[in-house]
This record gives structure tokens, C-alpha cells and sequence, in this order.
């Protein structure tokens, strides 16, 4: 069997053989069910056109400004820029570099190196450091949140039209444009680059050969690469061994996955006291001082009428923090305890977990950009407070949590029960 007719599920690890699909056709795992790939053709110049389009949108979003706030004859702009360096300036160091990161470098190095590697091969060459730049866009789109930072602008600029007169600019509508335009980029698959990069090489891979005596594919015979899905045979007596197409290490579950997932849910619970008890956000203002947390800010929202951004405040910012740190140790729990409890649930569980963690960050979002556009010397000035560096470490280690944790542990002791053996 060719290398590319094997691939494995990254959720409970079963192998499958890889069967042509009809455009908008979807494989699924036969246990899990997740999503193994998609009947999308392999089309360079699309990806290429896309990938272009969507740069180019990124920079008018990123040197324009997004709205300009006029009160009382004065009126401040900002740019997204502009928005963190305000945070810098404000000793909110660790805010800014999480939204310079989340909202910027990301993105730029997922669009730069899918440009790069997609023209590369079109032009019928394998590029310099491929492997590497396939990886990047790869952790790049795992901690890309424009979307995220769209509904953020949105919800700023509600709050703040009930104070001042506000102008939109061409970065708001670019901001919109790249929301729509990542999510098109998004849907490229890098595992098929990887592929057309071993064909434009003229490498063959062949199939892993199975240990004497060892029928279908057991976990301990194979190992599957998470990066660029090659499957290849373990060697056992390699202390660390790593994939033969990309480099990556191999290993057949997450080394200490529950410790780290552990850790770091502890460290987010600690945190989570600060994030909801200390202020936000201060407003020093004519009429007075204000301290914001992010309570405060859902009643705001509630008392002067949009009950449905509330909503989505409370929701985004106080219950979803909350299931995360709930559902992400009740997985690390029935996994430690080798439950057998309802595995396809638990996978369920966990793609929600994974798809809704990056939403929390949708507070600080709003925070950058108010603060950077409330700069009114005497009249009304707003600041960040220490609430918003604890509910970003909050956001942050339940990420790197849900990242740590392997969906395989899930369905290993299944596999003991049932007698089946997987990647």
C-alpha cells in the first residue's frame, strides 16, 4: 500500500485507507467520526490567487485606520497598531504582545508562507525550508484569531457610540473583508502541499513494512505524523525518532499529556479568580472614576439596552472560561482513570473545547481598541487594569491546554476492551 493511501484519525487514531472523494465530499473517521479530509482538488493558482488577495486585505487592515471617535470638537483614530502600542505604553506589556501575536504575527506568517510555498510549487520547484514553513502555517492558524478580533471592533464601537460620534474608516471594512478571506485560506488543507511537494521532488515514500507476524496495523508497529500525516513504521530502537518527510518528532501519544494539561488548568483556575475580580479596565473621566470588571461591563450592555451583546460578553468572557476548565478536566480525568465512559462524547466534547477557546479572548479585544481610541487628555481618558492580564493568561493556558491534551488517551482503553490495536 502507497504512503498516501494510509491516514490516521488525529482524534482516536484509527487508520483508514484514503479513497478519491467528489468535490464537497467529506471522509469521516468510521469510530469518531471526525473530519479526515475533503473531496477539495488540489488547485496551486487558486490557493495562490486567495492567499494574495487575503495578504494584500491584511495590510490595508493592518496601516489604515479602523474608526475615528469625535467628542467635543476633538477626535482621536486608531489603527490596530496604534491599539497595542497604547497597551505597551500603559505597562500592559504582556496584554500587548498576546494581541500583537494573536492578531498580526499569526496571521502574516500562515499568508507569507502559504504564498511562498504554493507559488514555489507552481513554478514546479520545491522552495528552501519547506518543510518548516508548512509547519508554520500549521501552529500559525492553531492561534490566528481575526475573527475573534472582528467582533471585538464590533462590540467596541456599540459601546462607544453612545458617548461620542464615531467615522469608520477603510480599516474596519478591510477587517471584515480578512475575516471572510482567512476563513477561505483557512480551508487549505497543508497536508496535500506536503504531498505536491514530494511529487514535485519526485520522492516516493514507500509503504511502512509491518514487523514479521503482525497483522493489520498495530499502534506499536506504526506511528502517524500529526503535521504532515505520513504514517511510517516505528523503530523501536530509537530513543526519539522523527518523520522521514518533515522532521517532525513522532511518538504515539503526547509525551505526559495529562500532567501538562493538569498544570495547566490549575494555573488558568488560579487565575480565573483575579481576571473576574479585578477592574478591567479605569475610566478617568470629568464626571468622575470609574473601575470596570468584566460583570460590570455585561450590565452595562444590559442596562442601556442591547441585551444580546450582553449576552455575548457573559457568554464569551464568564461562562465559556468556565466549561473549559470544566470540560478540560473531566477529559484529563476519565483518560488518568482509563474510563471507558461514552468515548465518542468525550470527543465531541473536546472538539467543542477546541473550536470555542480561542472566543474568550473577545474582552481584551474590546478593551485594546477602546482604550486606544478614549484619549481624550482631561475630558475622558481610558486605561487597562490587572484584570486584563489575568483573564489573558486565563485564555491563553486553556489554549495551550486543550493543545497539550491527546484526544487519543479517549479511546485507548476502548481499544483494550475491544481487542482493536491503532496508531
Amino acid at each position: 500500500m502507497h504512503r498516501n493511501d494510509l491516514i490516521s484519525c488525529h482524534e482516536c487514531g484509527v487508520l483508514h485507507k484514503r479513497l478519491p472523494l467528489a468535490p464537497r465530499e467529506k471522509a469521516r473517521c468510521v469510530r469518531c467520526r471526525s473530519v479526515l479530509y475533503r473531496g477539495v482538488p488540489p488547485n496551486l493558482d487558486r490557493i495562490a490567487a486567495i492567499t494574495l488577495a487575503t495578504l494584500i486585505v491584511f495590510l490595508i487592515a493592518q496601516f489604515f485606520p479602523i474608526v475615528e471617535m469625535e467628542m467635543h470638537g476633538s477626535s482621536t483614530s486608531a489603527t490596530l497598531f496604534d491599539a497595542i502600542r497604547i497597551l505597551w505604553i500603559e505597562d500592559m506589556r504582556t496584554v500587548a504582545v498576546c494581541v500583537l501575536l494573536f492578531t498580526i504575527a499569526f496571521p502574516i506568517i500562515e499568508l507569507c508562507a502559504l504564498l511562498y510555498v504554493s507559488l514555489a510549487l507552481r513554478a514546479g520547484y520545491r522552495p528552501p525550508g519547506f518543510h518548516r514553513l508548512l509547519r508554520a502555517v500549521r501552529k500559525a492558524r492553531q492561534w490566528g484569531m481575526t475573527e475573534v478580533l472582528m467582533m471585538g471592533i464590533l462590540i467596541a464601537m456599540i459601546k462607544l457610540t453612545s458617548v461620542a460620534t464615531l467615522v469608520f474608516h477603510a480599516g474596519l471594512f478591510a477587517f471584515g473583508a480578512l475575516t471572510v478571506l482567512l476563513t477561505v485560506v483557512a480551508s487549505f488543507d497543508p497536508k496535500v502541499l506536503w504531498e505536491i511537494g514530494d511529487a514535485v521532488a519526485g520522492v516516493h515514500r514507500p509503504a511502512p513494512e509491518l514487523p514479521a507476524g503482525a497483522g493489520g496495523a498495530p499502534s506499536a508497529a506504526l506511528l502517524s505524523c500529526h503535521a504532515c500525516g505520513l504514517v511510517a513504521a516505528a523503530v523501536t530502537t530509537a530513543h526519539r525518532q522523527h518523520c522521514a518527510r518533515c522532521g517532525s518528532t513522532l511518538h504515539r501519544r503526547h509525551p505526559d499529556s495529562i500532567k501538562r494539561t493538569w498544570a495547566l488548568l490549575l494555573a488558568a483556575a488560579i487565575l480565573y479568580i483575579p481576571a473576574n475580580t479585578l477592574p478591567m479596565m479605569y475610566t478617568d473621566s470629568l464626571s468622575g472614576d470609574t473601575q470596570d470588571t468584566i460583570m460590570s461591563g455585561v450590565l452595562y450592555f444590559w442596562d442601556t439596552g442591547a441585551p444580546a451583546l450582553a449576552v455575548i460578553i457573559f457568554v464569551a468572557s464568564i461562562v465559556v472560561p468556565v466549561l473549559k476548565l470544566v470540560a478540560l478536566s473531566l477529559l484529563a480525568y476519565t483518560a488518568q482513570r482509563g474510563s471507558r465512559w461514552r468515548p465518542h462524547q468525550r470527543t465531541v466534547l473536546y472538539r467543542m473545547v477546541e473550536f470555542i477557546g480561542r472566543w474568550s479572548m473577545l474582552d481584551i479585544f474590546v478593551i485594546t481598541l477602546t482604550v486606544a481610541l478614549v484619549r481624550f487628555n482631561s475630558m475622558a481618558v481610558m486605561t487597562p487594569g490587572p484584570g486584563a492580564l489575568a483573564f489573558c493568561a486565563v485564555v491563553v493556558l486553556t489554549i495551550l491546554a486543550a493543545l497539550e491534551f491527546d484526544p487519543r488517551l479517549i479511546w485507548d482503553h476502548e481499544e483494550e476492551r475491544s481487542g482493536e490495536q491503532h496508531v
